[in-house]
């Protein structure tokens, strides 16, 4: 199966554009791509006519140029005509937004659309979709332009099948400095499925992490999905809907899937190493640090912060994710203590957390980052910083990357995102160091490494 039209087209046709209705979502796909977006986009209505003195071209078939993507915005009834035509056009693959088929009721309609595609080797997603986002590509999510926040370009693949759960992310992602390489919204995942997508981005050079957020597989889906993951050479992380009884009836009536029994699910999901997020938060701080760093840890994290408060939050964390804050050696702690300025010798902890006060500056930091790093005794330092202490600069973040980048050991960093701290922040993720907006957020950036 060729998915290379459907996730990188250079040509698309928007079909079901209204010349009436503005609010209409194929009229806000084809407007938010047309001279937006490299992709060149053509818009059809069975009328004809004209938009905005763009031509509506009555069918797909008097279209000037090979389509590598149709969007099909028609109602759900029409849609088998509609793949008819494009068929018979030569079109590459599409993506059906329309909704009406298993969820509501007409799974005569979608096992007629799948029977088509299977025939003509047509590959399509959907339907009941948001379709694909491609930072600075491609975009047929029927949302307004002027509401949608979308991430930066970057590295992290995102496959939902509910729509409105992979906005939601991609929000998260920007207000987290994660960047994307596709985000795409399968819905009924009537044809394409999520072992297709993987298998594709597995191979896709732009693509590190693949994350999923599934509500269920078909009777034997999941099994496949679950080897085709182990054997990926990237990360794979899932985040799983429908795990109470309650749960499993919203998942049905909202994507027709069969949740399946969540424990099951759960053990072949551990048993074959691939990370499973438990929320929302998980999966944001999962995507991040995979992102940064592809190797794992065993789990040992050295902790190095400016509020002792701040450390034994970070401890308790780091316990309940089943990971390790080991006491340091007399030896080790005897060369943080010699490393730091004289005034904060005097004052601070060199336990683990090693608790520089609030008297600390870069120096001293920095300085305790290459005494950990260079030790074998942890295989990751989480950072707690604070922006309102008077001795830490913005260019905290640049001067310890190059001390990960000298020792090859990742390091983690906790900064409150808010806009007065970003240019720090940005000192952190644009030379390639993590930082969560908290301090549970930083420690399960460990735990994915530690599970990876």
């Amino acid at each position: 199966m060729n998915l290379n039209p459907l996730l990188e087209p250079k040509t698309m046709a928007v079909i079901g554009v209204s010349a009436t209705n503005e609010r209409h979502p194929a009229n806000v796909i084809f407007d938010k791509n047309n001279h937006r977006y490299p992709v060149e986009v053509f818009a059809v209505n069975p009328k004809g006519g004209q938009l905005h003195e763009e031509t509506l071209y009555a069918r797909i078939g008097d279209l000037p140029k090979k389509i590598d993507l149709a969007v099909i915005a028609a109602r759900a009834e029409f849609v088998p005509a509609v793949f008819t035509q494009c068929i018979k056009a030569g079109v590459k693959s599409a993506a059906v937004i329309s909704g009406g088929f298993t969820e509501g009721g007409r799974e005569d309609l979608q096992d007629k659309i799948v029977a088509m595609a299977r025939e003509a080797d047509f590959p399509f997603i959907g339907p009941n979709c948001l379709g694909i986002f491609s930072p600075f590509h491609v975009d047929t999510f029927f949302l307004p332009i002027e509401r949608m926040i979308k991430p930066n370009n970057g590295s992290v693949a995102l496959i939902s099948q509910s729509g409105g759960i992979l906005v939601d992310q991609m929000i998260k992602f920007s207000q987290q400095g994660v960047g994307m390489s596709k985000a795409i919204s399968i819905g009924n995942k009537a044809f394409v499925k999520e072992i297709d997508l993987l298998r594709y981005l597995m191979t896709d050079p732009v693509t590190k992490v693949v994350a999923f957020y599934v509500e269920g597989f078909a009777e034997g889906e999941g099994r496949d999905f679950v080897l085709a993951a182990q054997r990926s050479p990237k990360p794979v992380i899932i985040m799983k809907s429908g795990k109470s009884e309650a749960g499993h009836r919203a998942v049905s009536s909202h994507t027709a899937s069969m949740a399946g029994d969540y424990a099951s699910f759960k053990a072949a999901v551990a048993q074959h190493s691939i990370l499973e997020a438990a929320n929302e938060q998980e999966l944001v701080s999962f995507c991040e640090v995979l992102s940064v760093y592809q190797h794992s840890i065993d789990g040992k994290i050295g902790i190095i912060t400016a509020s002792g408060g701040h450390g034994a939050m970070a401890v308790d964390a780091c316990v309940t994710e089943q990971m390790s804050v080991p006491e340091l050696s007399p030896d080790l702690k005897d060369k943080l203590k010699d490393a730091v300025s004289e005034s904060v010798r005097t004052i601070a902890s060199f336990g683990n957390p090693v608790d520089l006060t609030g008297s600390a500056t870069d120096d001293d930091f920095v300085a305790c980052a290459k005494i950990m790093g260079a030790s074998d005794e942890i295989d990751c330092i989480v950072f707690l910083l604070l922006p309102y202490i008077p001795g830490v600069t913005l260019d905290i973040g640049v001067r310890l990357s190059q001390v990960c980048k000298k020792y090859k050991k990742p390091i983690i960093a906790y900064v409150p995102h808010v806009e007065k701290y970003n240019m720090m922040i940005d000192g952190f993720e644009l030379n390639g160091i993590p930082a969560s907006s908290s301090i549970e957020g930083a420690v399960l950036m460990a735990k994915a490494l530690a599970r990876n």
